[in-house]
């Protein structure tokens, strides 16, 4: 890349933060510039498809045909700004001064979700555009309602219930306000404070840093909107800790890759997608918080009981408190990184806030507490957060374009209501247990490779539907969705971000992905109990509420303690882990089949908790990690 189109390229990406943050905390309007979302939306998306073209060139490096292409999408996508308003009382309809620019607008869109996001979704969209145009020709429940080519064209290009719509406001303002938020963690030094923080209080402890690595990425992870960073901000640090102390290298990848990926489903944040769901359930963004809490804090008991069982099943010690930094050094130097956090939450729940706001509010309590603290960043520091964050934006924006493509598609064919009719069918025939195991495949397989933002949003405007009418709420529905979207960060054969822990352990990837599945495979289990039960997302009595906390935990630890035995050759100790795991199971669904305020099913658990506090797990030879002693 020469240094003009290096230039070129971070104009773009600065353009995509900057504009950004002016547009999400409606500075523009001080400025005197007062533009609908449509308006805005063209211009960002435009200028997202020009920085994604120079961002993968199509030979190594970027050239006058990708600048080119670039300036046709700012040019196509500003001409729709330009005219919007105008068009919203136009009488003439799509005519060629319209469509023209249209069919230049969307392909050079797709093709910089190619580059962006990857194939898969390119051609799943792809096919749906195609669909639009020709599937009134297809018999049956199938058949699409006719579209005439012109007026398809402006639909998806001009229309708020297409491209320019939802999804794409939503990441414009508050994604991309969450983003700079979590960018400015990184570069602040805030990441380093959260990690030592864990280190002082979970270093020392049996397993210590594998214990580190899940509070330390669950921190993280609940404000970062990416697993991969998750990791590579942590990671760093806790894998070879984890290593130093006797976890094999891929042991050590694969926890940290399931509690980095985690982050995704953890409150307030959940990787951009709780924004989402919020709009499309036309709820309050609080009450999805609130459903969405008990399952992450599950899921990272889990992952903590399973490795506080292996730890003492190998007999792993923690690292020295001589060799840890001291909880009241790290909170004397970095307790103003608790202040944005504070402020976040506040604003979210109690200060009424929008979210975008909510999220800039803090991300300017955090600068100022870094400036104040380093007395002023470097420009490598700046630059990663200006343009670093512009260019994290790209895939967001491609693919919230790709999904606004989805939700148009859906809209103007009927093929949303005819899928959920077929869908509605299938499930009468077969029943709910197996729709819910299809839509878990249908979820990683799509997932694969994926952002988590783009499954939810095809997966919830395809399936979301018929999962309701089957019974199951709109809340448990969506959630099911989006969980099981982001699992796929962690089946194989791409699992991306065990693949990436991998790299950084220096471990088999293979080997890390079946690893970190089979941590993440107790997880998969609670959308199946929250489907049949939503009490687990605290919609239900108290009692239902108490039931369903005291069954799952029950069955996370009875779980857990099954699969250490699991990893063992003995025959015995096999037959042992199979009961175990069977009996959490059973546990797990009692509410579903004793009733959700049954005292039974609660006393069952209480027995559950008490025998495998009183049983330890026993030690045996399988996956044997390396025991050390430390003084």
């Amino acid at each position: 890349m020469t240094a003009s189109i290096k230039y070129l390229q971070r104009i773009y990406t600065g353009f995509l933060l900057l504009g950004g943050v002016l547009w999400a905390s409606n500075a523009l309007l001080s400025l005197g510039i007062s533009l609908i979302d449509a308006e805005w939306i063209g211009v960002f998306l435009g200028v997202g498809i020009a920085a994604a073209m120079l961002q993968t060139p199509y030979t190594g490096r970027a050239g006058l045909l990708d600048v080119v292409l670039g300036l046709f999408a700012i040019a196509a996508w500003g001409y729709m700004s330009w005219h919007f308003q105008a068009w919203l009382v136009d009488i003439e309809g799509a005519t060629p001064q319209k469509y023209i620019p249209g069919v230049v607008a969307i392909v050079l869109m797709m093709e910089a979700l190619r580059k962006a996001s990857g194939l898969p979704i390119t051609i799943l969209v792809w096919v749906l555009i195609v669909y639009g145009f020709f599937g009134y020709l297809i018999p049956g429940p199938m058949q699409a309602t006719y579209q005439a080519p012109a007026a398809f064209v402006m639909y998806l290009y001009a229309d708020t219930n297409a491209i320019p719509g939802l999804v794409l406001v939503i990441i414009a303002g508050m994604v991309l306000a969450f983003i700079v938020f979590g960018k400015l963690m990184e570069v602040s030094g805030a990441t380093q404070f959260f990690t030592d923080l864990a280190m002082a209080l979970m270093g020392h402890r049996r397993g210590g840093p594998a214990k580190v690595a899940v509070v330390a990425s669950s921190l993280f992870g609940s404000i970062s909107s990416s697993p991969v960073g998750n990791i590579m901000s942590t990671g760093v640090v806790t894998i070879p800790l984890m290593k130093k102390i006797g976890f094999k290298p891929h042991y050590a990848a694969a926890i940290e890759a399931v509690a980095s990926t985690g982050g995704q489903i953890a409150p307030p944040v959940m990787g951009a997608t709780a924004f989402l769901m919020a709009e499309f359930l036309r709820i309050n963004y609080f009450d999805v918080v609130v459903a969405a809490a008990l399952p992450a804090l599950f899921y990272y008991i889990c992952l903590f009981i399973q490795v506080d069982s292996v730890a003492a099943r190998e007999g792993l010690a923690g690292v020295p408190k001589s060799q840890l930094p001291k909880l009241l050094t790290v909170l004397r130097k970095g307790w103003g990184f608790v202040l944005p956090l504070v402020l976040l939450v506040y604003l979210l729940f109690w200060g009424g806030a929008t979210p975008a706001f909510a999220a800039l509010a803090a991300s300017a309590v955090l600068l100022v507490f870094a400036l104040a603290k380093k007395r002023m960043l470097t420009w490598s520091e700046w630059a990663a957060l200006i343009f670093g964050g512009g260019s994290g934006m790209i895939p967001l924006i491609m693919i919230g374009a790709g999904a606004g493509v989805v939700v148009g598609v859906m809209n103007a064919t009927g093929l949303g209501q005819s899928l959920s009719f077929v869908l509605v069918q299938a499930g009468g025939s077969w029943g709910l247990l197996p729709m819910l195991a299809i839509t878990a495949v249908l979820c990683i397989i799509l997932g694969m490779g994926m952002p988590t933002t783009a499954i939810y949003v095809i997966l919830s405007t395809v399936i979301g539907p018929a999962l309701i009418k089957m019974g199951v709420t709109a809340m448990a529905a969506h959630l099911f969705i989006f969980y099981f979207g982001v699992m796929s960060f962690l089946t194989p054969p791409v699992a991306v971000s065990s693949f990436v822990a991998a790299g950084l352990a220096e471990a088999s990837m293979w080997r890390t992905g079946w690893v970190g599945m089979r941590l993440s495979v107790v997880s998969m289990l609670l959308p199946f109990v929250w489907a049949y039960d939503p009490a687990l997302l605290l919609d239900g009595s108290w009692l239902a509420v108490g039931v369903v906390i005291l069954t799952t935990m029950a069955a996370i630890v009875v779980v857990s303690r099954g699969f250490v035995e699991l990893q063992d050759l003995d025959r015995d100790r096999l037959l042992l882990g199979l009961a175990l795991v069977i009996g959490a199971l059973a546990i797990g669904a009692s509410p579903v089949w004793l009733g959700p305020e049954s005292w039974w099913a609660g006393g069952i658990a209480v027995v559950a908790l008490a025998a495998c506090k009183l049983a330890p797990p026993s030690r045996g030879r399988g996956d044997r990690i390396v025991e050390i002693k430390t003084s």
